[in-house]
Order: structure tokens, then C-alpha cells, then sequence
């Protein structure tokens, strides 16, 4: 493997696209670089109601949580969060703006108004609910994975509770997940006080795991016009589109092939570079680290739900995963493999092979029911009549 990644270096030292990106970034900003990155308006008219679910879905968790019998909370208790959940205008204008969600009454108990979820709302969250119990195995699977490209086999739980809906958890994952599978799970103090590190009891077999990208190559290996290609041109290729209208200078094609030929540590497999070695790093393993943490990230992605993940919550798993690069560098620097998004106070990144027209090609429940409460938000107050009560003129003033 050395001996193929230094053949690749010798032939055109200076012509991999991770060189050319590092030498954009040495040019400018961290925020120039991701203004100038290229749209996909597709994304972008996602995140568009997307930016505004993610607040819905703070709310909605609120309301849950809440003992009363529906649930419920003040609309006061939801204006003193208004600026941690960015509702800019306050909860109550916010809360109208999606009736199809939130029900706005005075609780005459409390001589304040109050907020509960509309019965539709109530129905997805039950189906969401449903979806996640239905799907534990997976969870399991998805934490195994997690904890299997760590190079500890630990991940501070810290991590796994910024990441959990993404993941496909349920709430209570503490006891339904790690708790009921002792032989899997284990919790460990961390390094810090008053923090725990997840850890990995059992000792998996590298050759039961096998990284997503690989069902792609196999398929690339399989198509019928491939017999003319060289499969070692897809033995460490990962599958690129990039958005609309990008335009593609002249030798950048020629750099992403070489960079696709390249051979890497995949995420499974022991990673043998100390953090002690960094400091003197050759321009060799340098290339193939930033591969590595690629295939990294690209899995970590597709074990999402949604095949997508905010860039801060992700971070939470660098240093566990052995990736010392800037992440959102990272994606920038391969924009045919992720796709960064800016909207709603947050970088999301995207894994583009994952998504078409905006939906993922391979939906599954938990996706569904989200996209269902996603709906919703898009709808705003359509479908809804004006004439308002007295009662309601006076809650909403």
C-alpha cells in the first residue's frame, strides 16, 4: 500500500486535489472559503424549511417532555428561550406561524396562555416514536459502527447526546440501548470531571464491517458498461456530483482522479499513526490521513437517519476519530462527495450521493415521519381559516 501511495506521489508531486485545496485555504479565509463555495439549489431550498423544522422540532421536544395531561407549556416558558431557540420575533409569533402544529390556548388554571401540539402533530410524533422502537437493532448496529472507528473504541457520551436524533436514538438510550446490552456497552469515567466516555465491550470482527462506500464500488463493478474500466480506478473511489452550474477548471478533473486512486486506511481498519508523529508528518501520509478522515465522515454520514449532520456536532468525534483537519475544510475541499449548507444559524453538511431531488433515495421510517412534521412547516398557515375568536385574538395579543 506504501509503495502504490508513494508511485502516486512520485509520478506528480504537487497534483492531488487535497494539495490544491490546501493551497486555496494558505489564500483565504475560513469564511471566504465557504462563501465561495458553489450553491445546489437543491440543498439550499431544503435547508430553507429545514432551518425552521429544526426549531419546530425544539419546541415539539419541549411540549413532550412537559408531565400535564396533553402536554403543554407556557408561552411564557417558551419567550424566555427565544433567544436560544433564535425566535427572533418571540414564541408567540413564531408558534403562528405553523397552526398546523402548535395549538395556542389560555389555561384558565394558570391565567396565562399555553401551547400544546394539534392532533396531527401528536399523530407523527407517536409514528416517529414508533419508528425508533421498531428500529433499536439498528441503533445498536449504529452505535457498534461509531465505536469500532474510534481508535479507543470509546466516544465521550457527550458526543452520542448532541448526535442522538440524528442517529436514530431513542430518548431514554441510556437504558434501552447501553443499559440492556452489558455485553456490548460499557460506561467509563471520562478525563474531565463529571463526564462519561461510551465504550465498547465487545471485540468485533473488521471483516463483519464493512464501509458504505463499498456497496457503491461493488455496484460500479457490476454495471454493464464497465468492462473496459480498470477496477482498481474504483477500489478506492467514492462516488462525486457536483452541484449544478459548478464549474470544473481545467486540470481538476485530472486531480480528483488521481486522488480517487489513491489508496487509504478505511474507518474499520487500525489506524497506526501516533498524535505524538503529527508534528513530523510527510506530505505522503498527510494525503492519505485526509483520505482516511473522508471515509470517515462519509460513513459516519450514512449512518445517520437523515444522511445529514450539523459540522459543530460532528467535531464533537474528531479528535476520537484520529482526524486532526478542519472538518468543514474537509467538506469544502470535496464538494462532488458532501455538500456544506450556511442557512438557519448552523453549517449542515449533506452526503450527496445519498440524496436526489432534494429526498433521500433510500427513505426509511424514522425519515418519513420527520419528512411528514417537515410538511407541515412548509405549509405554514395555509389551509387555515382567518376568522379568528375573541378568545384567540385575545391569547395571540
Amino acid at each position: 500500500m506504501v509503495i502504490r501511495i508513494l508511485k502516486n506521489l512520485t509520478s506528480k508531486p504537487t497534483t492531488t486535489s487535497a494539495a490544491a485545496a490546501l493551497q486555496l485555504r494558505c489564500k483565504t479565509t475560513s469564511a471566504e472559503y465557504v462563501a465561495s463555495r458553489a450553491r445546489d439549489i437543491t440543498f439550499e431550498k431544503l435547508m430553507e424549511n429545514y432551518k425552521n423544522f429544526l426549531r419546530v422540532s425544539e419546541i415539539q421536544d419541549l411540549i413532550l417532555a412537559s408531565r400535564s395531561n396533553p402536554p403543554s407549556v407556557s408561552v411564557d416558558f417558551l419567550n424566555r428561550l427565544s433567544q436560544r431557540l433564535h425566535l427572533n420575533r418571540g414564541a408567540i409569533a413564531f408558534l403562528r406561524r405553523y397552526p398546523h402544529i402548535f395549538h395556542i390556548f389560555y389555561h384558565s388554571a394558570k391565567s396565562q396562555p399555553y401551547c400544546a401540539l394539534t392532533e396531527t402533530a401528536m399523530e407523527i410524533s407517536r409514528l416517529e416514536a414508533q419508528s425508533t422502537s421498531s428500529s433499536l437493532a439498528l441503533a445498536v448496529e449504529r452505535l457498534v459502527r461509531i465505536l469500532s472507528m474510534s481508535l479507543t473504541k470509546m466516544v465521550p457520551l457527550r458526543a452520542i447526546f448532541k448526535t442522538w436524533k440524528e442517529l436514530g436514538l431513542p430518548d431514554d438510550f441510556e437504558n434501552s440501548l447501553i443499559s440492556s446490552n452489558p455485553h456490548i456497552f460499557t460506561l467509563g469515567q471520562g478525563n474531565e470531571p463529571n463526564t462519561h466516555v461510551l465504550k465498547l465491550v465487545t471485540e468485533i470482527p473488521k471483516e463483519t464491517l464493512t464501509a458504505s462506500v463499498e456497496n457503491w464500488r461493488i455496484k460500479e463493478c457490476c454495471k454493464e458498461d464497465s468492462g473496459g474500466k480498470d477496477i482498481t480506478e474504483i477500489l478506492y473511489s467514492f462516488k462525486h456530483s457536483y452541484p449544478p452550474g459548478m464549474r470544473l477548471k481545467r486540470n481538476f478533473k485530472a486531480k480528483v482522479k488521481e486522488w480517487q486512486g489513491l489508496p487509504y486506511i478505511g474507518p474499520y481498519e487500525e489506524w497506526g499513526c501516533k498524535e505524538e508523529e503529527n508534528k513530523n508528518i510527510s506530505k505522503r501520509q498527510m494525503i492519505e490521513k485526509e483520505k482516511r478522515a473522508v471515509a470517515i465522515v462519509h460513513e459516519f454520514l450514512s449512518l445517520t437517519v437523515e444522511k445529514m449532520v450539523e459540522v459543530e456536532k460532528i467535531s464533537h468525534f474528531r479528535k476520537w476519530f484520529g482526524i486532526d483537519l478542519n472538518i468543514r475544510d474537509l467538506f469544502l475541499d470535496h464538494p462532488g462527495i458532501f455538500y456544506l449548507s450556511t442557512k438557519g444559524y448552523r453549517h449542515t453538511v449533506f452526503l450527496r450521493e445519498t440524496y436526489e431531488r432534494g429526498c433521500l433515495i433510500e427513505p426509511n421510517s424514522i425519515y418519513e415521519a420527520r419528512r411528514k412534521l417537515l410538511h407541515l412547516v412548509a405549509m405554514g398557515r395555509r389551509g387555515i381559516s382567518l376568522h379568528k375568536t375573541p378568545r384567540q385574538e385575545e391569547v395571540e395579543n
